[in-house]
């Protein structure tokens, strides 16, 4: 059954990542904590691209952390170009990370809160953990192994109570919550994620479907068809990017590199055809890593509209 798009290829909400902005400066300041010059100059760029949108992800500024007279400066900020800010991303804090779960769970609930009051639409997460040194040290970080989820039963429904838990305060204060799909975590395959989703049970929380994240890995990997096809009915919001990747007939080796997301290995002509006739109405977030991301997102946004329902 096909459904008519929520949006047009003009109105789709379309928001950009801060990849392209350094966390932290020369002077090892952080963007948490830099002078409202150095936001004005940031969303300044992003108005020169063309987006209206952009995503905060936590690595750049925790709205959990921020004074409120700090919010609304950095929200006038970014009113003053003409940007919104739908959308928080809080990365690498899982709430099952050994060790720091209570801390994590505390610091997801604070940055839910914070979203509601900063006026966002959506809250996402998901289960990946800080880098090690390995991934620090590797010019990409996908490259190098990082920490993985344990095949332990316990821990599984931990992590299904405890995202449960935040998806009914999520909904309690009016957001979607969406999980990411990440290599070696519990969201780390498409059956893996659907039956984390399904047994959180909650019909605000669903699946963010960077599937990306897993095509680039430099070992055998899932098809991209069948990791949309069985991510995208429970997708209510998306990180897209790309990546060209080749490897062995045997799969001895693989390797991948970022790419637009129209010359990379996934068809998003198709994924966007799918998603649309099974009901998706999220928002979308342009990805990328290397060289200058925010010039590749702000091309990537033009290709996504030419792809979506004309008015």
């Amino acid at each position: 059954m096909s459904h008519t798009a929520p949006f047009t290829a003009e109105t789709w909400p379309i928001a950009t990542c801060l990849h392209g902005f350094a966390p932290i400066d020369a002077d090892g300041i952080a963007m948490h904590d830099a002078d409202p010059q150095v936001w004005d100059d940031m969303f300044a760029q992003i108005e020169d691209v063309g987006f209206t949108l952009a995503e905060l992800a936590d690595s750049h500024v925790r709205p959990a952390d921020l004074s409120a007279a700090r919010r609304d400066e950095f929200l006038a900020i970014a009113r003053s170009h003409g940007v919104g800010v739908p959308s928080v991303h809080l990365q690498r804090q899982s709430v099952i990370m050994p060790g720091h779960e209570e801390r994590n769970l505390d610091y997801a609930h604070r940055t839910i809160d914070a979203a509601a009051e900063w006026g966002m639409e959506v809250f996402s997460t998901g289960l990946h953990q800080p880098f090690n040194e390995a991934q620090k040290k590797a010019l990409w970080f996908w490259t190098a192994q990082g920490p993985k989820d344990p095949e332990d039963p316990e821990v599984w429904n931990a992590a299904v109570a405890r995202l449960r838990e935040l998806g009914k305060h999520a909904s309690d204060v009016g957001l979607r919550m969406s999980l990411e799909l990440y290599e070696d975590t519990y969201l780390g395959t498409a059956d893996s994620a659907v039956r984390l989703v399904e047994e959180i049970g909650l019909d605000n929380v669903g699946l963010n479907p960077d599937v990306a994240n897993l095509i680039r890995l430099h070992r055998p990997v899932e098809d991209w068809r069948e990791l949309f096809a069985k991510t995208l009915p429970y997708a209510n919001y998306m990180h897209v990017k790309n990546y060209t990747r080749d490897e062995a007939a045997d799969l001895s080796w693989s390797t991948s590199v970022p790419s637009t997301m129209e010359t990379g290995l996934i068809n998003y002509r198709q994924v966007f055809r799918d998603a649309i006739a099974l009901g998706f109405d999220g928002i979308i977030l342009m990805e990328q890593y290397g060289g200058d991301s925010l010039g590749v997102c702000a091309t990537n946004q033009k290709y996504v509209r030419s792809l979506l329902p004309q008015a």
